[in-house]
Formats: C-alpha cells, structure tokens, sequence
C-alpha cells in the first residue's frame, strides 16, 4: 500500500494534469501545460534582453529591416497579442530560435543562405508558431511532470526494494529523454512547420518556398543529423514529404497575393 503522502501527491498530479489540457492551434493536438502565459512570457523576456547583452546583434539596416518586414507581416496574421521583436545575431551560423512572449532570433548566417523573402517567411513563420502553439511551456510541463512521475514511482519502488530503486533512478535519465521529450519534441517541430505553413500563407507568401528551404538544409545537413529517435528535430527527408502533403490544403484554404 503507498503512503497517504504518496497518494496526494499522485492526486495532486492528475488534478494538475486535468487543469493543465489544452489544444494546440490549428491542429487541435492535446497539450499539457501547467505554466501561465504571463509567467512564460516574464521568463522569454529576461532571456532576451541578456542575449541582446551577449551576443552582438546586428544594426545592418538591410538585414534587421528584412528580418522585421517579413516578421512584422506574420506576426499581423498570427491571432496573438504577444509584444513581437525581431533580432538578427551577426553570427553565420545557420539557424533561428523564437522565446516565449515574442521575441525572435535570426542568425545572419541563415538570412546568407535565402534566396527570397518567402524562404525567409518559411523560417520566421515556422518560429512564430512555436510561441502561437506555446510549444516552451509545453516543453517545461512535460519535464515537471516527468520528474514527478519518476519521484513517485521512485519512491514506490523504495518501499519495494532500495536497490532496484536506485537502478530506476539512474535508468530514468535515459528512458525518460529518449522515450518521452524527444519524440514530443519531434511532434512540435512537424506541428509548427504545418502551423507555419498556415501562417506564412495568410500573410501572402506562396507555402511552396518551404519545399525550397528546406531542401537547402537538408543539402546542407547531409550526414551531420544523429539518428531519427535521438534528434528532437525530424529527419529533413520526412519534413518535406509532410509539407508537400500538406501545402494544396493549406494554399487553398488560406492563400491569398
């Protein structure tokens, strides 16, 4: 018999999982997110400002200006009320990265690597749809409630036999990332791409420029991704098959020059 503790704490876990259920945007996916949009969006902001203070953001007028006229269009279709900022880092590594609340991040390496303000869209729409979906809260609830399970379930084995407790606890680290966050991850990668996809095509720029880009970085990863199921990003070969299938839908949905 578990400890009337231990109950509470289960109980306490699945009102907290009942309260936190939601659904994503646009796909109707269940979420679980215990955190507030205020408090997320307090955490995003303070990561901001000490990345402006660490990392040289650029002032090339060209590039923040690009940067935030194809920004500022996405974010106008977006639905949200976030306080939207867009930076472009004056390094040339190839990548971006969105915070919670609305602040979004551009390498100049990336902005090199575009052909065309629609290319550009594909990634700065992918990223606005991991703020719109709230795929960091997400992330931060699945990992509280992972090391909640993994203390109660500890703590039953304890009772049980102190030995394979310890076992579990230094199994749990593996089990729990590769068998829990990283497919979740995966998930929200191939949720913000089709979210983006949306997105971009409301905001009038053609969804098939995403086929483009990411065949650049497929081109351009080519035998650097680790294997599928320790990646928290799809393999690039099944990210375009999913975006060719999904982009007729969308363009005829929500398209319009």
């Amino acid at each position: 018999m578990f400890p009337c503790r231990l109950k509470c704490a289960f109980l306490c876990f699945l009102l907290l999982f009942a309260a936190g259920c939601v659904q994503a945007p646009h796909t109707d996916r269940s979420q679980f997110i215990m955190v507030s949009r205020s408090q997320t969006a307090a955490m995003g902001q303070k990561t901001a400002e000490k990345i402006k203070q660490e990392k040289p953001i650029s002032k090339d007028p060209a590039l923040v200006g690009q940067v935030r006229g194809v920004g500022k269009r996405i974010s106008e279709k977006s639905g949200t009320d976030y306080s939207w900022e867009f930076n472009v880092i004056d390094k040339d590594t190839v990548n971006a990265f969105a915070l919670p609340g609305g602040n979004i991040f551009v390498y100049r390496g990336l902005l090199e690597m575009v052909d065309n303000n629609a290319q550009l869209a594909t990634v700065i729409a992918h990223e606005i749809a991991h703020v719109k979906a709230r795929h960091g809260a997400e992330r931060m609830s699945m990992q509280m409630g992972t090391n909640l399970l993994g203390q109660l379930a500890q703590a039953a084995l304890d009772m049980e036999n102190p030995k394979v407790a310890r076992t579990f606890q230094q199994a749990y680290g593996i089990t729990s990332k590769v068998g829990v966050i990283l497919p979740y991850s995966r998930t929200q990668e191939y949720e913000a791409d089709k979210i983006g996809l949306i997105l971009m095509a409301k905001a009038g720029y053609k969804p098939e420029a995403a086929i483009a880009f990411w065949g650049k970085m497929m081109e351009k990863n080519k035998g650097k991704q680790p294997p599928s199921w320790l990646s928290t990003h799809p393999p690039s070969s099944r990210r375009l098959n999913k975006i060719r299938e999904a982009i007729p839908e969308i363009k005829s949905k929500y398209y319009r020059k």
